[in-house]
Order: C-alpha cells, then sequence, then structure tokens
C-alpha cells in the first residue's frame, strides 16, 4: 500500500501555484492598474482611454489566453504617449511579478501571425535579460487616431519590465492596421508558449545555469 501511495504521488505532483499579480503604476502623467491570470481563459476588461490599444490588448488576452486587466488614465490631453508607455510597464511588472522565480515554463516562444496580406514573425524569450529587435515598417502615422510610432514604445516597455528579450519581424504587409493587429496576435501566442508550464521540469528553472 505504502508502495502504491508513492508512486500515486509521483505520477499527480502538487498543483501549480496561481500565477496571477495586481500593480498600480502613479506618476505625475498616468495612474495604470493592471491584474493579470496568467493562466486565464482569455477575459479581457480594458479601458486605456485610447480606443486601438484597448482593441490590442483584447488581442494579447484573447490569443494569449491570458485573464487581464487594464484601467488607466493619463494625460491624453497631450498626447497618447505617456498612457500608451506606463500600460506597457504597468503590464510588464505584472508579468513578471505573476512569473515569479520563473520555475517550469517553457520560456521560449514564437509565432507566426498572418492578417490578410500582413504576416509577422515574433520570437521572445523570458530570459531575465530585456531586450527588444524591433522590424516594423508601418506605412502610415496613424490608425484613426492612434500614433503607430508609438507600437514600438508599448512593445519597449513591456519588454524591460516583463524582463524579456523580444524579436519582431514584418514579413509581408502594407495595411498599417493589418500588420499591427498581426504583431500583436503573433505576440500573445509566442508569449503563451513562453509561459506555460513544462510538465517535464514543472520544478526547474528552466535554464542551465539554474537562474533566470
Amino acid at each position: 500500500m505504502q508502495t502504491r501511495d508513492r508512486a500515486i504521488s509521483e505520477t499527480n505532483p502538487p498543483l501549480q501555484q496561481s500565477r496571477t499579480a495586481s500593480v498600480r503604476r502613479t506618476t505625475g502623467e498616468t495612474d495604470v492598474r493592471v491584474t493579470v491570470n496568467l493562466d486565464g481563459q482569455g477575459e479581457c476588461s480594458a479601458n486605456t482611454g485610447i480606443p486601438f490599444l484597448d482593441h490590442m490588448l483584447h488581442q494579447i488576452s484573447s490569443h494569449g489566453l491570458l485573464d487581464l486587466d487594464v484601467q488607466a488614465t493619463g494625460d491624453l490631453e497631450i498626447d497618447d504617449h505617456h498612457t500608451n508607455e506606463d500600460v506597457g510597464i504597468t503590464i510588464g511588472q505584472a508579468i513578471c511579478q505573476a512569473l515569479g522565480s520563473r520555475k517550469g515554463i517553457h520560456r521560449f516562444g514564437h509565432f507566426i501571425a498572418p492578417l490578410d496580406e500582413a504576416l509577422i514573425q515574433v520570437a521572445l524569450d523570458f530570459s531575465g535579460r530585456p531586450h527588444l529587435s524591433y522590424g516594423l515598417e508601418i506605412p502610415t502615422q496613424r490608425v484613426g487616431t492612434y500614433d503607430t510610432q508609438l507600437v514600438r514604445e508599448f512593445f519597449v516597455a513591456i519588454a524591460n519590465h516583463s524582463q524579456m528579450t523580444l524579436h519582431i519581424r514584418q514579413l509581408d504587409g502594407i495595411n498599417s492596421h493589418h500588420i499591427i493587429e498581426a504583431t500583436f496576435k503573433a505576440f500573445a501566442r509566442a508569449m503563451r508558449m513562453a509561459l506555460e508550464i513544462d510538465p517535464r521540469r514543472a520544478a526547474k528553472i528552466p535554464s542551465s545555469k539554474g537562474v533566470l
């Protein structure tokens, strides 16, 4: 009986701890509150005051299977820059906090997403070493009221504060909306791959150094 009990214990390891975090970032320019559940169902509430950014946050949540709640106010009477950047910073901090020691994650993720004529490749590594290599060529200055230069600023912020290495490549595309949305979808799917638990080493750091 003891042998059988031990075998059951070995084949049914303890459940993974909840990977959730809530972060609030308040500055003289913005007030951003983010709650993230890395093991969610793709539920999203995004109210940043920037409609196109809200649309992109829904893509991250839906395709990354993250539960994401983002509530932000900022100095939009100036422009969208501070709010866009601080939302990226706060989401990155929440992801980093929810990951904890990063035990058990696959760590690497990659995806190529098509959206009509646009084709975007994203590869990333939750290495603990922030880096962004950004290769988008967005042909217009704006999508609706959203300044397309802010796409890069969002990904700089989220990469730096989640401590990931992130590479974004545009393989094809001429429509600005399609290029940006395909980027967020590819990012979401790559991140989902990287953050999922590897059952073969669920209690171990995914690094030969033993630390990330």
